[in-house]
């Protein structure tokens, strides 16, 4: 097993109540999510709740996209908390978290992602670093967050 964390940070000159709404509901991540475009013709379907603890948001895609599901399992104003599913191209779990910080009459957002590799992902994680894999894929969802919420 490999326990992996990646975390990326940034801030964002926008209230944090409107930071906090376009994370909490998975029908605004097509604004932001770094993996949007990754397939064109991309499979979602949202079920549960409309935002917020109890929504659940699943996709099904080609080979670069994937297939998995997300669900807010924790939801206030300074966190949210979603359970992240991958069943291709290999069966994943991982805990995200977002936390959304006032300050300086702005936001700062904290992206997190914990998890442990097993079976073909454990042997992934041992050629490829999930910081330095998905790091950068973070940076891309925080500027484009940036970008949504200063709009």
């Amino acid at each position: 097993m490999a326990e992996y964390t990646v975390v990326r940070e940034t801030h964002i000159a926008a209230d944090p109540a409107r930071v906090h709404a376009l994370i909490n509901d998975f029908h605004h991540w097509q604004q932001w999510s770094p993996w949007e475009g990754l397939d064109p013709a991309l499979g979602r379907e949202y079920s549960g709740a409309e935002s917020g603890v109890g929504a659940h948001y699943a996709w099904q895609g080609n080979r670069k996209a994937g297939e998995g599901s997300m669900e807010i399992v924790g939801s206030n104003p300074h966190q949210i908390d979603v359970r992240l599913s991958f069943q291709k191209p290999w069966k994943a779990e991982s805990d995200v978290s977002f936390a959304i910080i006032p300050d300086n009459g702005g936001t700062d957002v904290a992206w997190t992602m914990t998890g442990d590799n097993t079976g073909v992902a454990a042997v992934f994680a041992k050629v490829f670093n999930m910081d330095k894999l998905l790091g950068k894929d973070f940076d891309k969802g925080l500027a484009r967050l940036k970008t949504a919420a200063e709009s």
